[in-house]
């Protein structure tokens, strides 16, 4: 990629922890287990490798240790160059920048590393969506366009009631966008933001300055709601799978989809791999005793019970006897004999004792939290 056609890639990786605060009390929204062996941040990431953005800038904002800790120097990205590469950008990283409120407060408190780079172009992610999406296509969609800002939506069954972080876009026949909607109160197939953004760095650097002068932190609300009219704002359609995570049960889900073979092979796509850290696990190993169906067993599991409807990460043990269903089991759990388990999501490294029934449900699963012991 020329210097002149050179793109920086930015992730929020903290941008919707309150959508899912059990799971982001400890670690941000980035760093949160799914698919048995990956993390959040793993997709937004890959997907820029993938796409030949080679240096990219990870913005967080609090309980970051275990980002760093999974992401390191970003070898497993091959993101670990001297030129370009992988930085983490936590939040007091810069004079005159805090915690900041939103997107536009975030981007100016790390202003000076976005302003070191010699990039064309900018293309932001968040991690509350599990997709696979090649931004080359995109940012020639924004180029082609002579857009100002290009916001990727894909077409989602949204329910008010079920999706709390959407935002609803308004397209025209043109590809333009002229109206967005913050949580509408409205049900039905729609247009709805990934919050994915492709844009000329200049351009960026003009809205945040301005925005920040005004005390103005929101992007959606003071940029693409408010500017509508006079910024060129398009949309390109990512016609990919995804999941959108931003409820407890909305990430419950997303990891039992990866159940179904064909949704898991258009996640999973083996021309643009999902990376992520290594850890050096022998294999899942299964007693004599032990019934598995339809479960996806990360490496380093030992199952001597049954196991049905499951995704487990690394590490998991299964005791005899045991019956595990519907449940995410997260890294390093030890599940005791005889216990009985169903619609459960466990954090990792959560122990529960022999003959311990929980029982949720597919609506409402359960959710033990990390290190627990029951």
């Amino acid at each position: 990629m020329s210097a002149k056609n050179k793109v920086l890639g930015l992730i929020f990786a903290s941008m919707h922890d309150s959508s899912v605060i059990d799971l982001t009390k400890k670690r941000t929204m980035g760093s949160i287990p799914f698919g048995g062996r990956y993390r959040l941040i793993d997709f937004p990431l890959s997907n820029m490798v993938n796409s030949g953005i080679t240096e990219v800038g990870v913005i967080t904002k609090s309980n970051y240790g275990s980002l760093l800790d999974h992401l390191g120097s970003g070898k497993e990205w091959d993101l670990s160059s001297k030129n370009g590469g992988l930085h983490l950008l936590p939040p007091f990283s810069h004079v005159d920048s805090g915690m900041y409120r939103g997107r536009l407060e975030a981007l100016n408190g790390v202003w000076e590393f976005i302003n070191h780079s010699d990039a064309e172009y900018v293309v932001m992610s968040d991690c509350d969506i599990a997709t696979t999406i090649d931004y080359k296509a995109a940012i020639d969609f924004h180029k082609e366009t002579d857009a100002d800002i290009t916001v990727i939506y894909g077409r989602y069954a949204y329910d008010s009631n079920k999706n709390h972080t959407a935002n609803v876009l308004g397209i025209d026949e043109n590809g333009r966008v002229n109206d967005v909607m913050v949580n509408p109160q409205i049900s039905g197939e729609c247009s709805i933001s990934l919050d994915m953004f492709v844009i000329k760095k200049d351009f960026l650097k003009n809205i945040v300055i301005t925005s920040v002068s005004r005390n103005q932190y929101d992007f959606t609300k003071d940029i693409l709601q408010a500017k509508k009219d006079e910024f060129k704002i398009m949309g390109y359609e990512h016609k990919g799978y995804f999941s959108k995570i931003d409820t407890m049960n909305g990430y419950y889900e997303a990891n039992l989809e990866l159940l179904d073979t064909e949704k898991r092979n258009k996640l999973f796509i083996k021309t643009a791999p999902i990376y992520t850290k290594i850890r050096d696990n022998g294999p899942a190993k299964f007693g004599l005793e032990s019934y598995i169906k339809n479960s996806l067993i990360a490496d380093g599991c030992i199952i001597e019970g049954t196991v049905e409807n499951c995704v487990l990460c690394r590490g998991v043990k299964i005791g005899k006897d045991a019956i595990v269903k519907n449940s995410v089991i997260m890294q390093d759990t030890v599940i005791g004999n005889k216990c009985s388990i169903n619609s459960v999501i466990t954090d990792k490294n959560v122990e529960i004792g022999e003959g311990k029934v929980l029982t949720g449900s597919k609506t409402y699963p359960i959710y033990i939290g990390k290190n627990a012991k029951i």
